[in-house]
């Protein structure tokens, strides 16, 4: 099964615990500096030589951008990366796993696809349902119910590579149909790709396992527990007895936004008690992967 990392990052899973402990790191660092970049398509780009990891991870650099009418939502370059990567790289796995740059992986992940079904983690604030008169323009009523659309983006999932192949062009051409359509646009924001690609699945036939233990996402998930990912999209604020204190900057926080402008340096603080396990596992996991990188001061000084 091979590990990518929307835009840029392909890698195999490790067969070892110990090949599985590195590639961790990497792609924590690789991935978490790749997510804070305004930059994506070039093969000299400034952060990718700061990492040094060019040797070290699997890559795939796509070319140009899928539109230049992307009104500034560069999401959109996504489904055009999947699409070049399928068409161009020798992939020789029958599976893929999406991950994205704010992802780590917390332990080895199993194929949970199964029977031509892709496995996909649902998300509570994609409601075809809600949102069927939009959907229709994309997903015309000979094509089945609405429930047909899971609730779906396009990470974390596991998909058969010939599955992929068929749903990213589509996922592509619904994206840039959906962006333009100005109802749409406004319905959808910024998860408008999520609902292309949940479109685009179901046009062609894909089912998915919706797997809620796929990832948790702190500080709203407490405990790791049987999850495979640690999501770290929202920022974790707390005060010093270890009360959330979410939409205030707290007296202790770690937010991905804090380093938009450089990497974050080695050490971190651990969160004060009372903090939830997920929250904690996530900041030892970031300052592992700093700690593993000769020369990482160097980097978080520049």
């Amino acid at each position: 099964m091979r590990v990518v990392r929307a835009d840029h990052v392909n890698r195999l899973i490790g067969r070892s615990a110990k090949k599985f402990l590195k590639l961790s790191r990497h792609w924590f660092v690789f991935s978490f500096m790749l997510s804070l970049s305004s930059i994506y398509n070039t093969n000299t780009s400034p952060l990718l030589r700061i990492t040094n990891l060019m040797s070290q991870v699997l890559h795939f650099c796509r070319t140009g951008k899928s539109s230049s009418k992307s009104q500034g939502y560069i999401v959109l370059n996504r489904p055009w990366a999947f699409v070049q990567w399928l068409q161009k790289a020798d992939i020789p796995e029958e599976y893929i796993l999406m991950a994205e740059p704010d992802h780590l992986i917390v332990k080895p992940i199993p194929n949970l696809s199964r029977d031509g079904r892709a496995a996909a983690f649902p998300f509570f604030y994609i409601e075809p349902k809600k949102y069927e008169k939009v959907l229709r323009k994309f997903f015309p009523e000979k094509e089945g119910p609405i429930t047909n659309i899971d609730p779906i983006g396009n990470s974390p999932v596991i998909i058969e590579k010939e599955s992929l192949s068929r749903i990213a062009p589509t996922w592509m051409n619904i994206s840039l149909a959906m962006k333009k359509d100005p109802e749409a646009d406004k319905a959808f924001g910024w998860v408008l790709e999520m609902y292309a690609y949940a479109v685009s699945s179901a046009l062609h036939g894909v089912g998915n396992i919706l797997h809620k233990d796929f990832m948790i996402q702190p500080p709203w998930d407490l405990e790791i527990g049987d999850s495979f990912i640690i999501h770290y999209t929202y920022g974790c604020d707390y005060d010093m007895k270890g009360k959330l204190t979410y939409g205030k900057i707290g007296e202790w926080r770690f937010d991905k936004r804090s380093y938009e402008n450089k990497p974050p340096p080695r050490n971190l603080p651990l969160p004060p008690n009372g903090v939830p396990q997920s929250v904690v596992t996530l900041v030892k996991m970031v300052n592992e992967a700093t700690a593993s990188i000769p020369n990482w001061e160097s980097y978080a000084a520049e």
